[in-house]
């Protein structure tokens, strides 16, 4: 079974991803040059330097689009660890405990498909940062 963690989390880390493997590709590129394989080399370089910009650039999107999705994300206070963490839909799990988090009763899970990370507990957000009218 796979410990999922939150959207946010998860968007992160494909960010993160995509950001080491374009690296890797550009450094691995540059031993076309750096070990002298002649014509060959540099047309590998230049292969690997740009799917390897490319990969950097879908990442700079990626974590673009992850911030833009946590500044519109519900803040509320996690029920099992007590920290304040960020939920994207009707259900997403804890930044730092994993405890699926949902807002609706409809979508609470069951007892036969709930994992390790615990109940899913529903909860109202805490809605204290938003403008109130005089």
């Amino acid at each position: 079974m796979r410990f999922r963690s939150s959207k946010v989390n998860e968007f992160r880390l494909w960010g993160l991803a995509l950001t080491m493997g374009g690296m890797l590709l550009m450094i691995i590129g540059l031993a076309g040059i750096v070990f002298d394989w002649g014509k060959a080399g540099r047309i590998i370089a230049v292969i690997f330097m740009i799917i390897g910009m490319v990969s950097m650039l879908v990442s700079m999107g990626i974590y673009f689009w992850a911030g833009m999705l946590s500044t519109s994300a519900i803040a509320l206070d996690c029920p099992e660890c007590g920290r304040r963490t960020k939920m994207l839909g009707k259900t997403d799990r804890c930044m730092f405990c994993k405890t699926i988090l949902t807002v609706d009763p409809q979508f609470q899970p069951t007892a036969e498909n709930e994992t390790a990370a615990g109940q899913a507990v529903p909860i109202e957000p805490n809605r204290d940062h938003e403008h109130k009218p005089h």
